[in-house]
């Protein structure tokens, strides 16, 4: 461990920044969650095309403008083949996701349906599971650009913010899709808030994490940010923009999408 992150644990002021930093993204899951205690007795389905279309219009600039420009502009020395990591690590991070998306839900889609009515829990947990999932690697964004800030790379700025900004503002929408729908099936509220809370913990956890390794990761920045980015674009077109888009959805995910989009890139090029 180098004397750097020594100090990190030790704590000083520029480490409280970096805690701070790697929190905001949860206490936007947690913000979320806590709607299902404002929500209606019964949970009215039409605002998840709005909520989902929104966190991927926010995901999609992020992936953007957080994480592959940032990627390109480390690999600048490579000249040509200054696409070449971004490219790999964006591909790696699909492939990463397409493995996990494939071999763990398995595993709960057999529990599941195996109960009786369990169609709707169903797909209940399956958003719950993508949600968890691609929270891991957001978290790895966030240590990854504060890990940067750490070793002295990438400057301490509102750029590394910015990122945990953008990213706690579509897990507002995430913590609200997993509690709300959870108490319109039976659950008390408060079981319901803490299972969208508990969703967004894997965050500030693999940021730390992240961090703790930024001695080993330095040299791979480039490749862990574009990594992070596949992993985020993967579920934007696998789960998210599916569910938006739905037969009764009558375009209010495009624009929850646009607004999201629109809101995120404003924030990272007016502030980045």
């Amino acid at each position: 461990m180098s004397v750097r992150q020594s100090s990190f644990l030790t704590g000083n002021m520029n480490d409280f920044n970096v805690i701070l930093g790697i929190c905001i993204p949860f206490f936007g899951t947690s913000l979320g969650a806590a709607f299902v205690f404002f929500m209606r007795k019964k949970y009215n389905g039409q605002i998840s095309p709005v909520l989902m279309g929104i966190t991927s219009g926010v995901m999609m600039a992020a992936a953007i403008w957080s994480l592959l420009l940032p990627s390109i502009d480390r690999s600048e020395h490579l000249g040509r083949l200054a696409f070449v990591p971004a490219a790999g690590g964006f591909l790696a991070g699909v492939a990463f996701l397409l493995v996990l998306d494939r071999l763990i839900p398995c595993i709960l889609s057999r529990a599941d349906r195996s109960e009786q009515g369990g169609g709707g829990r169903h797909k209940i947990v399956m958003m719950m599971l993508a949600i968890t999932l691609h929270n891991i690697p957001e978290g790895m964004a966030v240590g990854v650009v504060f890990s940067g800030c750490l070793s002295g790379t990438v400057e301490m700025g509102i750029q590394a913010f910015l990122l945990s900004l953008g990213i706690a503002i579509q897990n507002i929408p995430e913590g609200a899709i997993i509690s709300m729908p959870l108490a319109g099936a039976g659950k008390s509220r408060k079981r319901a808030f803490v299972c969208g809370v508990l969703s967004g913990l894997v965050e500030p956890v693999g940021a730390f994490i992240t961090i703790l390794l930024t001695r080993q990761i330095e040299q791979l920045l480039a490749f862990l940010l574009a990594f992070a980015a596949g992993a985020m674009v993967y579920v934007i077109v696998e789960e998210l923009v599916p569910e938006s888009s739905g037969c009764q959805a009558s375009g209010k995910g495009t624009i929850g999408f646009a607004v999201g989009f629109v809101l995120m890139m404003t924030l990272d090029v007016a502030f980045g």
